[in-house]
């Protein structure tokens, strides 16, 4: 035979050997991605069981994705119990605090009290309402991580939301002699009334703390087509531009506001309602004209 025909059967040998030995990798590799893929997924990979590499890694993926599971699920039962102690703790706490400040109060207006005792009592109302503060700030600082966030959408009135959010702040609007002006809508909307109630307490709370005595806070209601607007606005300190699209993060805090009580949790907590409400939040404000956040609930 001639030789140049055998040196090119030799060539055309080599490269289909080659060919098929890419042919052979790339298959290989693709069924590796592919049980990648499933394990990601969660999903475990089944081959038959022989002393392939192919089978060695499937095997080690599934027992991989079966550590992970049980993992998942032990993180899971902790975050449970987790929950039920917060709740076992924001409710047992909730009743001996408000005694304690009722008791203290009582005690205050209590006549011919010598200024030693009335100092004491003082005292007592300011820790207990310091801790009422802490035990509230931890559970709102647990809402989010541990899931306890669980919205359930009914039709409420938002009349009744509004007015049920004011009337537990009615207490801090006395101290300061504030007040709050508001007119009755009739609309409805549609969203979890607890949590909702949450947010615009916590909206309120910033209102009062950051406004000086004797001004006023003012809710407006508006309808539209897809969206109920609530507007809160106070007569406050403001928030300067640069700081408010930061101040929905969650443990910001102002550099204006050190002296005042808070860990930066209710701006955000406000956020993570609206969102899984399907609604969301707007702030309009400048610094020494108050503030306005509008509240954004879906109509159906």
């Amino acid at each position: 035979m001639v030789p140049w025909i055998l040196t090119a059967i030799a060539i055309l040998a080599t490269v289909l050997i080659v060919v098929l030995y890419r042919f052979r990798i790339r298959t290989f590799l693709n069924g590796i991605l592919n049980r990648i893929d499933d394990a990601i997924a969660g999903k475990s990979s089944q081959v038959p069981y022989t002393e392939s590499l192919d089978s060695a890694i499937t095997e080690r993926l599934n027992q991989f994705l079966s550590i992970r599971q049980e993992q998942t699920d032990q993180s899971q039962k902790e975050r449970d119990i987790l929950k039920t102690y917060l709740s076992d703790i924001s409710h047992q706490t909730k009743t001996p605090l408000a005694n304690i400040v009722l008791y203290s109060e009582l005690l205050l207006e209590q006549k011919g009290l010598d200024e030693k005792s009335r100092k004491i009592a003082g005292k007592i109302a300011s820790q207990a309402e310091h801790l009422n503060f802490l035990v509230k700030t931890l559970a709102k600082a647990s809402y989010q991580e541990l899931g306890m966030i669980a919205i359930h959408k009914e039709e409420v009135s938002v009349d009744g939301l509004i007015l049920t959010a004011l009337d537990s702040y009615q207490k801090r609007f006395q101290e300061k002699q504030m007040r709050a002006e508001y007119v009755p809508s009739g609309l409805t909307c549609s969203c979890d009334f607890a949590w909702t109630k949450e947010a615009l307490e916590n909206l309120l709370d910033n209102a009062v703390k950051y406004s000086g005595e004797g001004t006023a806070i003012r809710i407006k209601v508006t309808a539209y087509e897809m969206f109920v607007r609530i507007d809160i606005a106070d007569e406050g300190i403001g928030i300067s531009e640069e700081e408010q699209g930061a101040i929905f993060q969650r443990f910001y805090r102002s550099a204006a506001v050190k002296d005042k009580e808070g860990l930066g949790i209710g701006l955000y907590l406000v956020r993570e309602i609206l969102i899984r409400e399907e609604g969301y939040i707007e702030v309009f404000s400048a610094p020494g004209e108050g503030s306005t956040f509008s509240v954004f609930l879906r109509r159906q």
